[in-house]
């Protein structure tokens, strides 16, 4: 398996000028808790829940000691006076964002996560943003393969099929925070969508891919999402 098969698709992105309300709203909205930035379709940062942190805003700037801002390079110091108040997204943005191809291996991106004391990865392809992979996607995988055999090319075939049949329709604003793994042809839908009939809707579209099973629906609705349990950032075109 690759990050391409437990990827979340279809991810919501702002660009370095969106105004920092816009993109908190973006977050609020979409239950998600960052939002990678591109500049003319290229990644360039991510703006993370924990960007927003340290804020003159809401009293919780940094204020470092005398003796700690006199070892301090002035770079260092304005760099944080601009992410304490910065406005645009491009202000406060993490820059050096970690990513991985859709074709690396679990074991790779496992090892990134641990090693990188990170929640997420953006996944790219040919230097495009194509998903975002998450420690709960990871956990996803896990419990949808548990006593389960691996997956398959014609599973990997029907999840493809799924996301192209899903962004056709256009009710499917909800989209972005679905992710949907299959395992020998059970579609398991994990994620976000709001109770009702466009839940609905999402499920009939995974029971009529040629090869589906069974449909296990594991969706939550975003209103009662807890925010501490909320990883990623799961959303431009599926792959």
């Amino acid at each position: 398996m690759n990050a391409a098969d437990i990827m979340t698709p279809d991810v919501i992105c702002a660009g370095p000028d969106t105004a920092l309300p816009e993109l908190i709203r973006l977050m609020l909205d979409n239950a998600i808790s960052a939002v990678p930035i591109l500049d003319e379709g290229r990644l360039v940062g991510v703006v993370s829940e924990g960007d927003l942190l340290r804020r003159a805003e809401t009293g919780t700037e940094a204020h470092p000691s005398y003796w700690i801002a006199l070892i301090t390079s002035t770079d260092q110091l304005a760099a944080d006076y601009v992410r304490a108040h910065g406005r645009k997204a491009g202000e406060v943005m993490t820059h050096d964002v970690v990513t991985v191809d859709d074709s690396t291996p679990l074991a790779e991106v496992a090892r990134l996560l641990e090693e990188r004391r990170i929640k997420r990865l953006p996944v790219l392809r040919d230097g495009r943003l194509v998903g975002i992979v998450s420690r709960r996607d990871l956990l996803r995988a896990l419990a949808s393969r548990l006593n389960a055999p691996p997956a398959s090319a014609e599973d990997r075939a029907i999840r493809d099929a799924f996301y192209a049949e899903l962004s056709r329709q256009p009710w499917t604003d909800q989209a972005a925070s679905i992710n949907a793994m299959v395992v020998d042809g059970v579609v398991h839908l994990w994620g976000y969508a709001p109770k009702g009939i466009r839940r609905q809707a999402v499920v009939v579209v995974a029971e009529n891919i040629p090869g589906v099973r069974l449909v296990e629906d594991h969706l939550q609705d975003p209103r009662t999402f807890d925010p501490l349990d909320r990883p990623n950032w799961p959303s431009p075109t599926p792959p």
